[in-house]
């Protein structure tokens, strides 16, 4: 079958890389794609909120199964606009209605959401413009370190957290006032929860789910876990502390429950939920969810699945999961993302690449790239190098060494990734 992927970062080049080995993948197309994956696919210049424009090429081009990368036109209706219209039902699509969707596109949504099914979640208030006074005085009585986060999308960049009162009502009003654009219209003021951050993944059909590899982000942009929130610095898989008993909390207490009141609500969600945890003594609570993959978790969880995985993203569009799960291999997986000079804040682009031909180790996952004659950065986060060892040490060593093979003006990337889980390996 001929099957488009939507995006152009490092996970859809992750994707993409799985994806073009199955056999049953006759063509592969990346929309619009970047400098890595018109090596593997056909890229397509398609803006991925153009719903009319993907689904003519779909049509023109007999695809029959669409993967959505992104959480944007998700949360905008991309599968309404395929699931309402005759011509183009009969196109599987991978990803949750726009209902489904607002598990990630209203932070004060699914932090109702999760209070109605008894999730484990942080305290919280949500304000609005008109409740700004109020919000105030909320910042006045709230425990210090304060969470404060925009109510929808802000490229993952729409959270604030700090432990100066003054500071954290600066943020807030500046959020309001348009800091986040239409995505502060709401503030989500959170309780701080003190422990260490993973994440889970599960792909759905609506009824049933499978558990992919989890995994653990980075999402500072300084060494330490300092400096302000980025799209996220890297990322390893597995999570050495996640045992047994934690493991079954997650599905007992979060998961399950997740599905149960999708259901519930008659919301018939088909494609991955993204469970951002963080483990606060041995019990797991639900910092956010994401209605996709996140980016650079996939760079680590998609190539530890050893099995085709075009059969288990066709059955979740389909309504009917296959029956097996995937195959999962136990080496480590490990990625170093780098980024341009400047990034989460302003950057250049257009700086020459070299150097990806010398990596011989490591998977290269491009994502902020552009092949214009040569190979150029085109983004803030300009790839992701992964790495299989025997243990998170072994990993990262051989992306510390990729990383500096690749070269571009004004390279940054953290060289502390995965040290903090060093103390749980056995």
């Amino acid at each position: 079958m001929n099957i488009l992927i939507l995006g152009s970062g490092g996970r859809e080049h992750a994707l993409a890389h799985q994806i073009a080995k199955s056999p049953l993948c006759t063509k592969l197309f990346v929309a619009p794609g970047n400098g890595g994956t018109n090596e593997i696919a056909v890229n397509v210049p398609l803006a991925i909120n153009d719903f009319e424009k993907i689904a003519d090429f779909a049509l023109t081009t007999d695809v029959q199964l669409i993967i959505v990368g992104p959480e944007e036109p998700l949360v905008n209706g991309i599968v309404n606009y395929f699931k309402e219209n005759e011509a183009l039902q009969r196109i599987a699509i991978l990803g949750p209605d726009k209902t489904g969707a607002q598990l990630e596109g209203s932070k004060a949504w699914a932090k109702s959401f999760m209070a109605s099914e008894g999730i484990p979640t942080a305290a919280y208030r949500e304000f609005t413009n008109k409740t700004r006074n109020e919000g105030i005085h909320y910042l006045d009585n709230c425990n210090l370190p304060i969470v404060l986060k925009a109510d929808g999308l802000a490229a993952g960049k729409g959270v604030i957290i700090t432990s100066d009162r003054d500071e954290a009502k600066e943020n807030f009003n500046a959020m309001l006032d348009g800091m986040f654009g239409h995505a502060g219209n709401t503030i989500v003021i959170e309780q701080f929860l003190a422990g260490i951050e993973f994440s889970m993944f599960v792909i759905t059909d609506g009824k049933d789910y499978i558990l992919l590899p989890e995994a653990k982000d980075y999402k500072r942009i300084g060494e330490g876990d300092t400096g302000p929130n980025t799209g996220g610095m890297g990322a390893v898989s597995p999570v050495p502390f996640l045992d047994d008993v934690l493991a079954e909390k997650v599905h007992t207490q979060i998961i399950k429950p997740t599905l149960n009141g999708l259901q519930k609500r008659n919301i018939d969600y088909r494609g991955f939920i993204f469970f951002g945890l963080i483990n606060v003594n041995g019990d797991p609570f639900v910092i956010e969810y994401n209605c996709r993959m996140g980016d650079p978790e996939t760079e680590v969880v998609i190539p530890r699945i050893k099995s085709d995985l075009v059969p288990l993203f066709l059955g979740a569009a389909n309504g009917h999961l296959p029956p097996e799960l995937p195959e999962v291999t136990h080496e480590t997986a490990a990625t170093i993302m780098l980024v341009a000079q400047g990034y989460p804040g302003p950057y250049k682009k257009g700086n020459p690449i070299t150097g990806t031909e010398l990596v011989h180790e490591s998977l290269v996952f491009h994502a902020g790239t552009l092949l214009n004659e040569t190979l150029q950065t085109n983004g803030g986060r300009v790839m992701a190098l992964t790495s299989f060892g025997m243990n998170i040490q072994d990993a990262i060593n051989k992306s510390l060494k990729a990383a500096e093979l690749v070269h571009f003006e004004g390279k940054n990337y953290r060289k502390d990734i995965g040290k903090d889980l060093l103390i749980f390996e056995k």
